[in-house]
């Protein structure tokens, strides 16, 4: 199957400064693909080229394989892009707002109610429909800004830090929302440089800095080629001499160590560092609890993504 997005050697300069230089990238069709660097990296240079939006010097970027340079008309049809800093009419209402572009998109008139009523569902802004704007919070305002991506349902959504800004349960509402799309078939593009955000949905990831792609695969193929070691998170309502001897057993352990759990109650926290597949790691789980132990969380640290993150970067900017 050919990738939905191929970015091929990409180069933009503005003056003597090179944003992005000889970019390669491919995403694959139904990925949540998380794009990450730091501020100035060359994310959003990347992703407005993508978008049609921006002039570059060298390579092209194919979308379904319609090249930005030569058939960038043919790309817009295909793309829905949310920029960083977007502007929201503030004298509209809600769902003028969606029939706005509705009409720019050229979808008829008679159709454009109940198409708006069904996006306004799927980012639940239903029950919004007839307010202002600008009454809107900014995760109301981030929120329909998806919504108006979708107006003319293109396969692919270049989304450039989607959560930026926004509270804890915004940022979640929004992770939410983008698993929703990838499961109705869109191919998911966004840039971040919160790390939580690509450890919790992405499906694959590209790291970038000063312009250059310094990593990029599946998550998890990522982990285990940079960080070896996995820390898994064990907590008990009892048991936990038992378990240790289990753990100590294992040979894909490495260490183990003992701490108060978080939330109290005297329980202590079993961390362990795992070097091995999801398999055996299911395994591990299923032997405890064939030992009759009463496991309440087997989790691993989702903070492996910053190491991962910290392997690969040097903390340059261009």
């Amino acid at each position: 199957m050919a990738p939905i997005i191929e970015i091929k050697n990409l180069t933009k300069r503005y003056g003597r400064r090179t944003a992005v230089s000889g970019l390669d990238l491919t995403v694959e069709e139904g990925d949540i693909f998380g794009f990450v660097g730091p501020n100035g990296a060359g994310k959003t240079s990347t992703i407005r080229i993508m978008a049609t939006l921006l002039s570059f010097n060298d390579g092209d970027i194919l979308v379904q394989g319609y090249s930005v340079r030569e058939k960038p008309r043919e790309v817009r049809k295909r793309i829905g892009y949310m920029p960083d800093f977007f502007g929201v009419y503030n004298d509209l209402a809600v769902w003028e707002y969606l029939d706005f572009f509705g009409a720019c998109y050229q979808i008829p008139e008679n159709q454009r109610p109940g198409l708006i009523d069904d996006l306004l569902e799927l980012v639940d802004l239903g029950h919004r429909k007839d307010d202002p704007v600008e009454k809107l919070s900014r995760g109301m305002k981030q929120r329909l800004s998806l919504a108006r991506t979708l107006i003319h349902d293109p396969e692919v959504l270049i989304l450039d830090e989607p959560a930026s800004g926004l509270d804890p349960r915004a940022r979640a509402e929004i992770r939410e929302l983008l698993v929703e799309l990838a499961g109705l078939g869109k191919t998911i593009f966004f840039s971040t440089h919160i790390l939580a955000d690509v450890a919790e949905i992405c499906s694959s990831i590209g790291i970038i800095e000063a312009g250059e792609l310094v990593a990029a695969g599946p998550l998890e193929e990522l982990h285990q080629q940079l960080i070896p070691t996995r820390t898994i998170h064990i907590t008990l309502l009892e048991g936990t001499e038992k378990a240790q001897e289990i753990l100590n057993k294992i040979p894909e352990i490495s260490r183990i160590e003992l701490r108060p759990a978080k939330n109290g109650n005297g329980r202590q926290l079993i961390e362990i560092e795992f070097m091995g597949d999801d398999e055996t790691l299911s395994g591990i789980l299923k032997t405890l609890i064939e030992a009759k132990l009463p496991v309440l969380h087997f989790t691993e640290d989702s903070r492996n993504m910053e190491s991962v993150f910290m392997r690969v970067t040097k903390g340059l900017v261009t």
